[in-house]
């Protein structure tokens, strides 16, 4: 089915909300955004805040982006911006630039047929639009988004809100339905299926049993969109304060095995420790950005990937493997497959890579090693990372403690209470406090004066 059937299906019908009527507010909308509205409606052209600023608007919230719907071309939108580059020829946008602001501006989409390369074309391959840029009417647009709750305008003319297709009572019931057929929309692109659980987990809303219902038939569709792509939208799964209610819902829709097949392996083995880990770590995440601190896709896709890795690499210990030997070819394969599906830029893959060889190293506790593990620059994650390690075993929770114990203690008292070397490892079968740890302070005893003596 394409977009111009679809048309026939979904039939908007425009309902105005007037200003009064509704919680969108000027003073909430950023003043770069402000100017490219007011400039285009200015030059006579349509212009409209749209997709997720505005339902975020209405829903009390403060959005990160503003994006901006026009009857104006791209060339146009340059012609009246000279802060403006134009980007995309899958999908052709207009990029305005106020110091570290830019507020995206697309042309009104229209639902002709395929036409011819270059600018003004539609081309669609299996059901899957590859390009797409002819040009339309508002009312042609709205029917090309994705969801409802998408799918609202705010005029800058009269500062309405115009609902073609019934967002605002999604919005109010807290709802994700898709414009159209589901199974077309997903065919179209993979990757709604990814946001239909991102919004969800995001807004706290419910996706309409209709849109997940084609997740077990369309779910596959995902092993074939860019891995750069799904690497974008794990970002924005993850790393936005709400990964843990993210990955529970990609996992109850039966979609993590499609983005992090060797998670769901490990998962599936019913490891309670490895849930643990994980959902502790993206609880931590999702706390670290509510903080407003910094993270990094490293130490959370070194969480997410661990089950897997951990196994394989005591696999080839008990056949006799080298201990980095093991640990380097476990992290090779599972990163090797994991970048197939998600590709993960090389710089987090080293620090994963990273992460994991340290693990076994905090289980050698003799001095030199104690001190050169707490000089490797990666040695705050990888302890961070062992913390959450406790729930494998009473072994590893000792040894979290032991290692935060230790790194209190001035070097010299760390170092007097250290063995110099020979201990060997320490297994996770023996208390990290009987290997090594430091000494507990003896309680001094007093003396009896002469005076208390006894005759």
């Amino acid at each position: 089915m394409n977009s111009e059937a679809r048309t026939d299906v979904v039939e908007p019908v425009l309902r105005i909300v007037p200003r009064e009527q509704h919680a969108v507010s000027r003073k909430n909308i950023s003043k770069a955004a402000l100017r490219v509205l007011y400039r285009l409606h200015e030059a006579g052209y349509e212009a409209f805040l749209v997709g997720g600023a505005v339902r975020d608007l209405l829903l009390g919230e403060h959005p990160k982006d503003f994006d901006v719907a026009t009857s104006a071309t791209p060339d146009e939108v340059k012609k009246l911006f000279r802060n403006c580059r134009l980007i995309g020829r899958r999908f052709r946008l207009a990029h305005v630039v106020f110091g570290g602001e830019i507020v995206e501006v697309a042309t009104l989409r229209g639902t002709g047929e395929e036409g011819e390369e270059g600018e003004g074309d539609r081309r669609i391959v299996d059901g899957r639009i590859v390009r797409d840029n002819v040009w339309g009417t508002i009312e042609e647009d709205v029917v090309r988004r994705d969801f409802r709750v998408n799918a609202l305008y705010y005029d800058i003319a009269d500062f309405s809100v115009r609902d073609y297709v019934g967002g605002m009572q999604d919005l109010e019931e807290r709802v994700l339905r898709l414009i159209g057929d589901p199974a077309t929309r997903y065919r179209e692109d993979p990757v709604r299926m990814l946001r239909a659980v991102r919004l969800a987990a995001k807004l706290g809303f419910r996706i309409d049993a209709a849109a997940a219902a084609p997740f077990e038939e369309l779910g596959p569709l995902l092993t074939e969109a860019a891995p750069a792509r799904l690497f974008d939208e794990s970002l924005k799964m993850f790393f936005a304060g709400h990964g843990l209610k993210s990955f529970r819902m990609l996992e109850q829709c039966g979609l993590l095995k499609f983005m992090f097949p060797a998670t769901a392996r490990a998962l599936k083995r019913g490891d309670a420790a490895l849930r643990s880990l994980i959902e502790q770590g993206l609880a931590n995440t999702d706390a670290r950005v509510a903080e407003g601190k910094s993270v990094t896709p490293a130490f959370l896709f070194a969480v997410l990937l661990w089950g897997e890795v951990r196994d394989l690499a005591h696999a080839w210990l008990a056949k006799g493997a080298d201990l980095n030997e093991a640990w380097l070819r476990a992290a090779a394969r599972v990163v090797g497959e994991q970048c197939e599906r998600v590709a993960i830029p090389r710089r987090f893959t080293l620090a994963m890579e990273e992460i994991w060889a340290l693990q076994p190293r905090f289980e050698q506790i003799q001095r030199k090693r104690v001190f050169r593990l707490m000089a490797h620059p990666r040695f705050r994650a990888a302890f961070d990372f062992l913390l959450l390690r406790a729930a494998e075993s009473p072994a590893i929770r000792e040894l979290g403690e032991w290692w935060a114990h230790a790194q209190q203690l001035p070097q010299e008292v760390l170092a007097a209470a250290l063995p110099a070397g020979g201990g060997g490892a320490l297994a996770e079968s023996v208390p990290a406090a009987t290997v090594g740890a430091p000494p507990r302070k003896r309680r001094r005893r007093r003396r009896p004066s002469g005076k208390s003596g006894s005759a």
